[in-house]
């Protein structure tokens, strides 16, 4: 199969075989292109076990290569009757993203990354992070056996998510700025000699491991849902489930794509402000501000091709507050027992009111991406959770609590 890496904004090709994360002609973020989808034989793919690697031939990784895998993708669709009620949907699935490995959907994406690290002959990999993508890739270059660097805002990161970076034994520089002043300072550090391989989403093969969340939704379910909902961050995610329908729709095995629809917070919602305002740029928040750390990011690389994705789908992107975001997590969890972090209810609170507002219709099979595991952020339950009730150590005690919420 041959692969192209392109510009999105000029269209200049690039060498695969080199360290290229932006266009050297105009700046532009970069893309891989497979040319001849046609003649792809993927009559193997139902003999392999569910999950990223099980999609290979869709995959710009040279056969033979040593692939870095702890066992990524293949996580649970599961059918949300209960919730689905309460959100006045007939179906609704949750692609429960917090069962992989290292707990986040950035697993996707680092096996490939790490991968592909190995194959430039790098000897350290760096990202910048608001939590999940340090986890990930600290892990991963553990079980590659390179060095790695994660650059944090300091304070603003979970601590469950910062608890993994260092026992993975990755290097932590905290800067004091969020994470776009992060981001912008090991891209800059990317274009030097000898820097570590950069593996943000800015990465063209991050991309490519996180689309296959889309070739495993239509093997689930046996087909595309009418509407896909995901967290909007950085972007990458969105960019990258969009990619995968194209291809599957380049393969012949789907032929109408679903909605895209991308949620952000509230005080962190320039995609979301340019979409509604029509416009073609964003203006990137100052101070970015949510309890959904996992996207609260206020200038995203991807914006461009997430405005794309949710148009050319006929979606959109919205945002919802924090108080919603809460509410939804709670709700995921005592309905389902569907435990992520804020960043990924924000699915659920989006739904919940796109449907009040008649923007998902409720005969709409709907999949919500929901993209980490809450014990990464357990600090935004301790705000939200009401008082436990206290009781003596003695029989009556606990009969008298038990009477007051059921009857014995």
């Amino acid at each position: 199969m041959r692969y192209t890496l392109e510009c999105i904004e000029c269209g200049t090709c690039h060498n695969l075989g080199e360290r290229a994360y932006v266009c050297e002609k105009c700046g532009g973020l970069l893309e891989i292109k497979l040319s001849d989808m046609v003649d792809l034989d993927i009559s193997d793919w139902s003999a392999r076990p569910l999950g990223v690697w099980r999609y290979r031939e869709l995959l710009p990784i040279e056969a033979g290569a040593n692939i870095i895998s702890l066992g990524e993708g293949g996580t649970g669709l599961h059918e949300c009757r209960r919730l689905a009620s309460v959100l006045g949907l007939k179906r609704l699935h949750v692609k429960n993203e917090g069962e992989n490995p290292t707990g986040s959907f950035k697993d996707r994406g680092m096996t490939v990354g790490v991968t592909k690290a190995l194959r430039l002959g790098a000897g350290s990999v760096m990202c910048a992070s608001t939590g999940n993508t340090s986890a990930s890739l600290a892990a991963y270059s553990a079980r590659a056996g390179l060095r790695c660097f994660v650059m944090i805002p300091a304070g603003k990161i979970a601590a469950g998510k910062l608890a993994q970076a260092v026992v993975y034994g990755a290097q932590i520089i905290e800067i004091d700025g969020n994470f776009d002043d992060a981001m912008r300072l090991v891209v800059d550090a990317a274009r030097r000699d000898g820097s570590p391989y950069l593996l943000n989403s800015v990465n063209p093969f991050r991309i490519e491991g996180q689309k296959t969340v889309t070739f495993e939704i239509n093997d689930q379910l046996r087909r595309l849902p009418r509407v896909i909902v995901l967290p909007v961050g950085n972007a990458g995610n969105i960019t990258a489930v969009w990619k995968g329908l194209l291809e599957l729709r380049a393969l012949g095995l789907a032929n109408e794509l679903p909605r895209l629809i991308g949620i952000q917070a509230e005080i962190a919602s320039p995609i979301a402000n340019a979409f509604k305002q029509g416009l073609d740029h964003i203006e990137p928040a100052a101070k970015p501000e949510t309890i959904a750390t996992a996207i609260r990011i206020g200038s995203p690389v991807n914006w461009k091709r997430a405005l794309a994705a949710a148009r050319d789908s006929g979606g959109l992107i919205e945002t919802v507050a924090d108080t919603e975001i809460l509410q939804a997590q709670k709700m995921l969890a005592s309905q389902e027992g569907i435990f992520v972090e804020p960043a990924s209810a924000s699915t659920i609170a989006g739904v919940r009111k796109l449907v009040d507002e008649d923007l998902i219709d409720p005969d709409e099979e709907t999949v919500c991406i929901t993209t980490g595991n809450g014990l990464k952020d357990q600090e935004a339950v301790a705000f939200s959770t009401e008082r436990t009730t206290k009781a003596k150590p003695t029989r009556e005690s606990v009969m008298a609590v038990l009477a007051q919420s059921c009857s014995i």
